[in-house]
C-alpha cells in the first residue's frame, strides 16, 4: 500500500477547523476534494499527450489516514474479459486475469467493480500538484464556510441580532454577529442607507441590528445584510420587550418609520399602531409599560428615537385621529372614501403639532393609515366652501375620465370604419389574382 505522507495532518486539520469555524469533518472533506484536484494536476502534467475529459477523474477518490498522517488515491475499475495488454482505458478498466492474480476470490465476475490503489510516489506528486492542492483547499474551505453560514442564519432572517463594530469599508460598517450563545461570530454588512443618523459607530461599539437578507455572491461569499433603519427592527424590539406581543395578546397592525428625515433638523421618528381582542388589556399601555419602562428600553436602543404608540381602530376616522398623536383632533371628515382622502380639523394651537416639524407627523400618519390627510384650522374652516372644492375636484376628475373615454371611442370608431369593404369581386378578377396578373377591384368605404 502506497501512502503519501502529510506530516502534522491532525494538527493542521484542527488549526484550520478553529480558524474557519468549521467542524473537522468539513475540513477533511475539503482536503479530500483538494487532493483529488492536485492528483488531477499531477496526471495532466505527466501525460501531456493524453486528453482528459472533465468527468475523467470522477471515479477517483482520496482516503485520508489521520493516524499515519498521509493519504491514498483510489479508483474504481470495471473488470473486463480481455488481456491486460488489450486494455486501452487503464484508469477505468482492469483485466479479469489481473484481478485473479491479486485476489483469491472465485465469485469475481466480468462487469464487477474493484477498488484499486493508484497513489503516486511521494517524490512524483510534484510541486505544482501541491500548489494546486493548496489553492483548491482554500476555495473549498470558503465554500464550506459559506454553506454553513447560509444554513445557520437563513432561519434567522427578519430577526434581531446583537452586533459589534469590527471595521469600516467605504461607507459601510462591518459588524460581527452571532446566531446564538456560544456560537462563533460572523461578519455582516451594515450599509450607509441602513444606518441611523443618530447612531455613533465606533470600533467595538455594540447595538442590535435587524437581519434583512442572507445572500450568496460568487466572488465575495455569503453576505449577511443587516439594518438599523428598517421598520422591522422597531417591531422586533417591541416584541422582545412586550410579553403580550410575544403571546399574541397584543398585535402590531401597522408601522411607519422615517429613519432618514429630509432635513438634519428633523429627528428619526416612528409611529406604531397596536390592537387587542382582549377587553381587559390596554394595548398602548402594554407597549409603554409601567412608568414607560418598556418603550424607554426601545428608545434607548434606538438612541433616542421618537416613537408614537397609537391604538388601531377599524373606523377610519378614529384611526386617523389617533395617528396624529400627540396632537388633539377635533373632527375627521372622510371626504372621498374611494381615493381615501380625508380632512382633519384641529384647533389653532394644535395645528403645528399635528403637521409636525417639516410635515413629519402628518406624513407618518398618512403612511400609517393609508389615507391622504389634509389638516385645517377649525376656526378658519368653511364647510360649504370646502365641500364645493371637493365637488369641483371630483367633477374635474370625472370630466377628464369622460374626455379620455370619448377619445378612445373616436379612435376605435376611426379604426373600425376606415377598414375598406371589398364587394362584388368577379370570378375573372379572382382568376387573374391567382395567376399573379394585375386586375381592378372596386373598394367601398362608408367613412366620411
Amino acid at each position: 500500500m502506497t501512502l503519501v505522507s502529510l506530516p502534522g495532518l491532525r494538527v493542521t486539520i484542527d488549526e484550520i477547523s478553529q480558524r474557519y469555524n468549521l467542524p473537522s469533518s468539513a475540513v477533511e472533506e475539503a482536503l479530500r476534494e483538494a487532493l483529488i484536484k492536485g492528483y488531477e494536476k499531477f496526471r495532466r502534467s505527466k501525460d501531456r499527450n493524453e486528453e482528459f475529459s472533465e468527468e475523467y477523474f470522477d471515479n477517483f477518490n482520496v482516503q485520508l489516514d489521520i493516524e499515519e498522517e498521509g493519504f491514498q488515491i483510489l479508483t474504481t475499475k470495471v473488470i473486463v474479459d480481455i488481456s491486460k495488454e488489450q486494455i486501452e482505458d487503464r484508469d477505468h478498466q482492469i483485466a479479469l486475469s489481473e484481478v485473479q492474480e491479486q485476489v483469491d476470490d472465485s465469485e469475481i465476475e466480468v462487469g464487477d467493480s474493484v477498488l484499486v490503489d493508484v497513489t503516486p510516489e511521494q517524490k512524483d506528486f510534484g510541486r505544482m500538484a501541491a500548489i494546486q492542492t493548496k489553492q483548491v483547499l482554500l476555495q473549498k474551505l470558503r465554500d464550506q464556510q459559506r454553506k454553513l453560514i447560509q444554513e445557520e442564519f437563513k432561519d434567522l432572517e427578519d430577526t434581531v441580532l446583537q452586533a459589534r463594530v469590527v471595521r469600516f469599508e467605504r461607507q459601510s460598517a462591518i459588524v460581527a454577529v452571532t446566531s446564538g450563545l456560544g456560537q462563533p461570530e460572523v461578519e455582516a454588512e451594515l450599509p450607509k442607507r441602513e444606518q441611523l443618523p443618530n447612531d455613533t459607530y465606533r470600533s467595538n461599539s455594540t447595538f442590535k441590528v435587524y437581519l434583512k437578507k442572507v445572500r450568496d455572491t460568487p466572488h465575495r461569499g455569503p453576505q449577511l445584510m443587516v439594518s438599523r433603519a428598517t421598520a422591522g427592527l422597531v417591531v422586533e424590539l417591541f416584541s422582545n420587550e412586550v410579553p403580550e406581543i410575544e403571546e399574541e395578546i397584543v398585535r402590531i397592525v401597522a408601522v411607519a418609520r422615517e429613519a432618514h428625515p429630509p432635513s438634519r433638523h428633523v429627528g428619526v421618528r416612528t409611529k406604531i399602531a397596536v390592537d387587542t381582542l382582549e377587553r381587559d388589556v390596554d394595548p398602548v399601555g402594554a407597549c409603554i409599560g409601567a412608568r414607560g419602562s418598556r418603550i424607554q428600553a426601545v428608545v434607548n436602543e434606538l438612541r433616542g428615537e421618537k416613537i408614537d404608540v397609537i391604538r388601531w381602530s377599524p373606523d377610519p376616522a378614529t384611526y386617523i385621529a389617533n395617528s396624529l398623536s400627540p396632537a388633539r383632533v377635533d373632527q375627521v371628515i372622510l371626504a372621498n372614501t374611494d381615493d381615501k382622502q380625508s380632512l382633519v380639523l384641529v384647533a389653532e394651537d394644535q395645528l403645528s403639532l399635528a403637521i409636525g416639524k417639516e410635515g413629519q407627523n402628518v406624513r407618518l400618519a398618512a403612511r400609517l393609515t393609508g389615507w391622504k390627510i389634509d389638516i385645517k384650522d377649525l376656526d378658519k374652516y368653511d364647510e360649504e366652501e370646502e365641500m364645493n372644492k371637493w365637488a369641483d375636484q371630483a367633477a374635474t376628475e370625472a370630466a377628464e375620465i369622460t374626455e379620455e373615454e370619448t377619445e378612445q371611442e373616436v379612435a376605435s370608431k376611426i379604426e373600425t370604419e376606415t377598414q375598406p369593404e371589398i364587394t362584388d369581386v368577379p370570378d375573372s378578377a379572382i382568376a387573374d389574382l391567382e395567376a399573379g396578373e394585375e386586375t381592378e377591384i372596386t373598394v367601398k368605404s362608408d367613412f366620411t
